[in-house]
């Protein structure tokens, strides 16, 4: 029957070793790292991240203008997923026109299954070329989650693959101090008794 003895490690005890103790303080901050430390640095990326986040959309928000046109022409030629949205996929020739101005038409980034005859809302920068639309709140919010999600995941890894490291090391150190104690202990117990 096996017995567990807890915190032994921390207890004065004849056969407890300096690398035991070393062992206990690293299990400690360890502990510590990862359960305060690595969610701190991924609330504080997230914090960073939705105030960047948050100012870029404002200033899209600033630059950029919508309207509402019809489609002239079906979708002509879908998008890059660098140069495109997820909502707006493709591009197609619409028309519209601004009060107190003539009629306009131009290539705009439209929904998926656009058809033409229908009526959908185009964004435009301030050179009039067509863009996406500026990020919302659940974008800027989902980025948000992501990175601070991602910062805490690699704080954690970092942590993980330091305590990783300092195992290999403390082990090397408890095999020597065992070959050490054993050189000392061997001969009296392997000595021929008469």
């Amino acid at each position: 029957m096996r017995t567990v003895v807890r915190g032994w490690r921390w207890r004065r005890n004849t056969l407890r070793r300096r690398s035991d103790v070393m062992e206990a303080w690293t299990v400690l901050v360890v502990s510590v790292l990862l359960f305060v430390v690595a969610p701190l640095v991924g609330v504080a990326a997230g914090l960073h991240a939705h105030d960047r986040a948050q100012t870029a959309a404002v200033v899209e928000r600033s630059e950029r203008h919508h309207v509402r046109a019809e489609v002239v022409a079906g979708p002509a030629r879908r998008l890059h997923t660098v140069q495109g949205d997820r909502r707006h996929p493709y591009q197609a020739v619409v028309r519209w026109t601004e009060p107190g101005k003539a009629a306009r038409t131009a290539q705009a980034r439209v929904p998926a299954g656009t058809r033409p005859g229908d009526q959908v809302t185009v964004w435009f920068d301030t050179r009039g070329h067509s863009v996406a639309p500026p990020p919302d709140d659940v974008a800027v919010w989902q980025h948000t989650v992501t990175v601070g999600v991602c910062a805490a995941g690699g704080a954690a890894a970092v942590v993980l693959f330091g305590h990783a490291v300092e195992r290999r090391i403390a082990l090397r150190h408890r095999m020597a101090e065992w070959e050490r104690a054993w050189a000392r202990t061997g001969p009296k117990w392997t000595r021929p008794r008469t």
